[in-house]
């Protein structure tokens, strides 16, 4: 048996538990790793309050770092005791063990907690520009840069030798900068300000936040066609733009990629902040008020 966190009812942070379950098992293609640190995302509270699995009970967690204990049959390239990272697509990475479908090794700059905040932002932000086809000479604009997942994308976007330009409050200014944007506000005015900088528009435009922007983006970027959302499906049905999600192709190479890029120095790591397995209750409060520029993680004993 081995401790993993789940929940039996839906409801607010206090319906998490720490319980013994069953120890799973590495399949074909997987490694077990004996998980260090995993990654608390918003998907994880909106599964606790309903908005997405109907079932019960539920596990949580989808990506992990960790030491391999079991390897799957015709894995390769992966021995038991190596640092790896990655995802554990049955959604229980939050445990004392979990099953990865896919993953790398550490960078050996990372320790436990940094790789474990790195796999969905990275595949976010690299799916959804592999999508627009981000390439040299692009100018991108990314609605909702400053977050986990925009940070990933300007920085992604920047390794490609894109322009980028990014929206967000005026205290997250000189972090875009720092990360190779060109800052904007966003909000009333917005083309108005994107044309200030690029006075043609933009060649593609990367919507993060879901703030319903969409008409702007579409309009600075010369159609439909050249804008792509993560974050609203309603706007995207309704404006003719591309939804990316995990089921259209996981850009799965970036695991391979990022050490070079963190290597480099032409990647920043998020702040890590992290709770033990057993607070994962404030871990989730944290989480949902939505106001942490930080990345959370959880640690396991």
């Amino acid at each position: 048996m081995m401790k993993a966190a789940r929940f039996s009812r839906f409801g607010g942070p206090e319906v998490l538990e720490i319980v013994d379950l069953p120890e799973p098992h590495a399949g074909p293609g997987q490694v077990r790793i004996a998980v260090r640190a995993a990654g608390v995302n918003a998907s994880d509270w909106k599964k606790r309050k309903g908005l997405m699995d109907p079932e019960l009970p539920q596990t949580l967690g989808y990506e992990a770092a960790g030491i391999v204990d079991e390897i799957g049959a015709g894995v390769t390239g992966v021995a038991v005791g190596d640092r790896v990272f990655g995802f554990c697509i049955d959604g229980a990475a939050q445990a004392q063990l979990a099953v990865l479908s896919y993953f790398a090794p550490i960078p050996a700059a990372l320790d436990f907690p940094g790789a474990a905040a790195l796999p969905a932002a990275i595949e976010t932000a690299t799916r959804a520009l592999d999508q627009l086809g981000v390439t040299s000479g692009s100018t991108v604009l990314i609605n909702g840069a400053s977050g986990a997942v925009g940070a990933a994308a300007v920085q992604l976007a920047v390794a490609r030798d894109a322009r980028v330009i990014g929206t967000a409050s005026a205290a997250n200014h000189d972090y875009l900068r720092s990360l190779g944007a060109e800052p904007v506000a966003y909000g009333e005015g917005l083309s108005g300000r994107v044309r200030a900088l690029a006075s043609d528009g933009v060649d593609l435009a990367l919507d993060i936040a879901g703030s319903g922007v969409l008409p702007e983006l579409i309009e600075l970027a010369g159609g439909p066609d050249n804008v792509l959302t993560i974050a609203d499906f309603a706007g995207a049905q309704e404006h003719g733009v591309r939804f990316s999600h995990g089921d259209s192709g996981r850009a799965l190479h970036v695991l391979d990629e990022i050490g070079e890029l963190i290597e480099s120095e032409r990647f920043t790591l998020p702040v890590v902040q992290t709770f033990p397995l057993a607070e994962i209750a404030q871990a989730h409060r944290v989480s949902e008020d939505g106001q942490a520029r930080v990345k959370l993680v959880l640690l396991i004993e």
